[in-house]
């Protein structure tokens, strides 16, 4: 979210917080704030205590989304409320009074400069769409091609529509958006994801539901790459992103892209010869895949192998370089893998990864990005 960013255009919307907390006479809250917007919690946390008589604490911990949930400690420390900034709602139960807060940013950038790579996008999806029926046997170094062909050519289009998405503090653009690009000449969708997605058009780091056959191609309004990776890899789509902050329109390489599954490819083959895994599960509330861990593990022992369960709530070289195992497996957030690797030691891949070591799952599938649904 850089520096360039102006501070005073977002909007808090703190009123109901405020008459919330003045409702029930709270004493103590808490403030969870994504990272890109740490730097004004204190500011929030003047204007709740100026107009409240609760005492603020800030979760100071790092918070990736709103799977990262505080309430177990917050509730020992006595906190009645948890107010949940920037993040919408998911379909998790945190088990303690929580207030989501939209944060929405003013700014609306011009459409022009993103023009062309959203023709050029849909020229490839229309390609895509009419070369999908001359498909043969593959050998298996097509099949190895396939995993690493970025535009993922193997889901089949139903037709070639613009697929409208944005990050959270976006997404109120989107029907704005969406008129000015149908009278472009572009036939656009907002897509409607999942349980964990509350609004349309919003995307996550970990879940892609929203993806369907009659999106082509996808333009992003948002900032920073993290999610257009994601998407990219999910889907096997072309993207365009948009930047509302900068106003600058850029594509998510295919060189990039590619680049990644390259490097996944990588690890998956360097993994055939492990003997010992270590099976990460995440203990954050909207992290936690008990049950994919303890299949890895029934999964690592049919094939003679072992697997150790290893429970953290915050991933890093530093907490399990160290085990005396030869690979890790993933199952916490999806995206330490991907986004993290070059920094472990050891290779760390995710489920279907692991998988595809181990042959239960084929190559020519294509690549499956893990998500939690």
């Amino acid at each position: 979210m850089g520096d360039f960013m102006d501070l005073d255009r977002h909007d808090f919307e703190l009123d109901e917080l405020v008459a919330r907390i003045k409702e029930n006479d709270n004493r103590l809250i808490a403030l969870q704030v994504p990272e890109g917007l740490k730097m004004q919690a204190l500011e929030m946390m003047d204007e709740i205590e100026s107009e409240t008589s609760a005492k603020v604490v800030l979760a100071a911990d790092p918070c990736y989304g709103a799977c990262d949930l505080v309430h177990d400690k917050m509730s020992m420390m006595g906190v009645e409320l948890v107010a949940h900034m920037g993040h919408s709602q998911m379909n998790i139960d945190s088990g303690m009074p929580t207030q989501f807060i939209d944060v929405t940013y003013d700014g609306d950038p011009e459409l022009t400069p993103i023009l062309p790579f959203l023709e050029a996008h849909r020229n490839m999806a229309i390609k895509r769409k009419e070369d999908q029926n001359s498909k043969d046997d593959m050998s298996d170094e097509q099949a190895k091609e396939r995993f690493l062909d970025a535009v993922g050519r193997l889901a089949p289009l139903s037709d070639t529509k613009l697929g409208l998405v944005g990050s959270i503090q976006h997404l109120h653009l989107l029907p704005e958006f969406h008129d000015r690009l149908e009278k472009a000449g572009f036939d656009v969708t907002i897509p409607i994801g999942g349980a964990r997605l509350s609004f349309p058009g919003q995307v996550l780091g970990c879940n892609y539901s929203g993806d369907d056959p009659s999106i082509g191609h996808y333009l992003f309004l948002g900032s920073g790459d993290f999610h257009p990776i994601g998407l990219v890899l999910h889907t096997g789509k072309p993207l365009a992103m948009l930047d509302p902050y900068t106003g600058d329109a850029e594509e998510m390489s295919l060189e990039r892209i590619e680049r990644i599954l390259r490097q996944r490819f990588g690890l998956i083959m360097s993994c055939g010869d492990a003997q010992s895994f270590g099976i990460l599960i995440g203990e954050k509330p909207g992290q936690m895949r008990r049950s994919l861990a303890l299949k890895m593990k029934r999964m690592l022992e049919n094939h003679g192998k072992k697997g150790y369960l290893l429970a953290l709530e915050h991933v890093g070289p530093d907490l399990i370089d160290f085990y005396p195992v030869d690979a890790f497996v993933n199952t916490a957030c999806p995206r330490i893998a991907i986004d993290d690797a070059i920094r472990y030691r050891k290779p760390l891949i995710t489920p279907f990864e692991l998988e595809v070591a181990l042959g239960e799952k084929k190559w020519e599938t294509g690549y499956m990005f893990d998500e939690i649904p």
